[in-house]
């Protein structure tokens, strides 16, 4: 997983119920901390704990929004689309499944056949 935590850590995160709402609150559209607050009944504060908790393992990204008068906040996206745990000899392997966008997929593609 290269620079990225170990995978123990990730699965603390994951298996955080409070983070696993928040998760399923933004899995299908983007949505603002306040809004997440209120689908999941944490409060702000939470909210924005465990979105840093995910973003640290890219589970999570934001984007700048722009309300109608003028002010900006950031809405949250999910990036996780799942997990798979198998256990093999004594061992356990774990593959986390994040959400690409297709240039961003075809852009890894390309630099790693130009190597």
């Amino acid at each position: 997983m290269g620079d990225e935590r170990p995978i123990e850590d990730i699965l603390d995160t994951i298996g955080d119920d409070h983070a696993r709402d928040v998760l399923a609150a933004i899995s299908e559209e983007p949505r603002p901390a306040s809004e997440v607050a209120d689908a999941c009944d944490l409060s702000l504060p939470t909210v924005y704990r465990r979105i840093e908790m995910l973003k640290e393992h890219k589970l999570v990204s934001s984007e700048t929004a722009v309300a109608d008068d003028g002010n900006h906040y950031d809405v949250f996206k999910s990036n996780f689309d799942g997990t798979v745990i198998r256990l093999r000899d004594d061992e356990y392997d774990v593959r986390i499944y994040r959400k690409e966008n297709i240039p961003d997929r075809f852009s890894s593609l390309w630099d790693e056949l130009s190597r």
